[in-house]
């Protein structure tokens, strides 16, 4: 059996093929990812789906795990969930599950219950993180939100359910590797002693952030920058020195990585603090990374907190860990196939 587990989240739709033998253990595993920004582009989706295949067109079934319908392209999450599951149903004449917040649904549970199945990717990872250990919290952060779920007895045991409900329980941080706003992780920088205020403005990203400091490479950019520009070193240091009102003429490169090694520890202190409010209420003591930033914000959170951790990559690649939704949702499916 071979699944194929889509993950189409707002920015990026990401897959992971599974390749299963007979006792239904992983025989072979492939994952790509494309830049897909749904807010501006979800026409495109059916596409999409289709490019990212490309020459598997010998899947048995498919599973789909999502989070764009939160784009500002529809009105409501519902109208979201409906209208790429819709676009999902068109592009497969196979058969297709979706992760909800209980478990894999089909296509008509859905239509009665679109927002189990909002948002609801971390269901997925969680998954995987549970076979690595039974006990534990999920950091996975992606290019624009970290998950923080804790899991006891291999399964995922949220107090939250919704964006919502997780934005106010500490599992979920909206900061990420790539999309978020500098002005959102900081208000004030230090340099050469003293302190100064940023400007409120989309100047630059996490992305420009993370390449200056070497923790990207120009391969992972694979967002739109800020002012449309390249996202080579220099243009993001352009970017980080707008963030203050200023430019390359005025701030060195020194200057420029400073203040981005301050941004970055505050980001990973954001999410220290929301992995303290979930290891407290749960009273589970290790953490399992994943996800694009498992290495620069996870383990930093991670060692904020001092909570010891063990990476995704224990039981996937590096760059399986990256679409690990994708993976799990696969995984899921072929659960949901029987």
């Amino acid at each position: 059996m071979k699944i194929a587990g889509f993950d189409i989240g707002g920015a990026n739709t990401d897959l992971a093929v599974v390749e299963f033998d007979d006792e239904g253990n992983i025989k072979d595993l492939t994952t790509d990812f494309q830049y897909l920004p749904m807010w501006q582009e979800k026409e495109r989706l059916s596409t999409v789906l289709i490019e990212l295949l490309g020459e598997n067109d010998d899947i048995d079934a498919v599973g789909v795990c999502m989070t764009a319908e939160l784009v500002d392209a529809y009105q409501t999450k519902k109208d979201g969930v409906l209208d790429i599951a819709g676009k999902v149903k068109e592009t497969f004449n196979l058969p297709i599950g979706f992760v909800g917040l209980n478990g894999m649904m089909g296509y008509e549970e859905l239509l009665e219950k679109p927002l189990q199945v909002a948002a609801a990717n971390w269901v997925a990872t969680s998954r995987l993180a549970g076979e690595i250990s039974s006990d534990c919290i999920m950091i996975d952060t992606g290019s624009t939100t970290t998950d923080i779920i804790p899991i006891k007895n291999g399964v995922e045991c949220a107090r939250g359910r919704s964006d919502l409900e997780r934005l106010g329980t500490g599992e979920l941080v909206y900061s990420g590797i790539l999309r978020t706003n500098v002005a959102a992780l900081v208000d004030k920088v230090p340099l050469d002693g003293s302190w100064y205020r940023v400007a409120s403005e989309l100047f630059a990203t996490s992305a420009d952030v993370h390449l200056v400091l070497g923790n990207i490479l120009e391969e992972d950019y694979t967002c739109h920058t800020s002012d449309g520009a390249g996202i080579g070193l220099e243009d993001c240091m352009r970017r980080l020195a707008r963030v203050m009102c200023s430019d390359l003429d005025v701030l060195t490169m020194k200057n420029i990585k400073f203040m981005a090694e301050f941004i970055h520890l505050k980001q990973a202190e954001a999410v220290s603090e929301a992995l303290l409010e979930v290891a407290e209420r749960n009273n589970i003591s290790n953490v399992v990374t994943t996800g694009l930033g498992m290495d620069i914000i996870g383990t930093k959170a991670c060692k904020k907190a001092n909570m010891p951790w063990t990476g995704m990559d224990q039981l996937l690649t590096k760059e399986q860990c990256v679409v690990a939704p994708a993976v799990g949702t696969a995984l899921l499916m072929r659960d949901f196939q029987g």
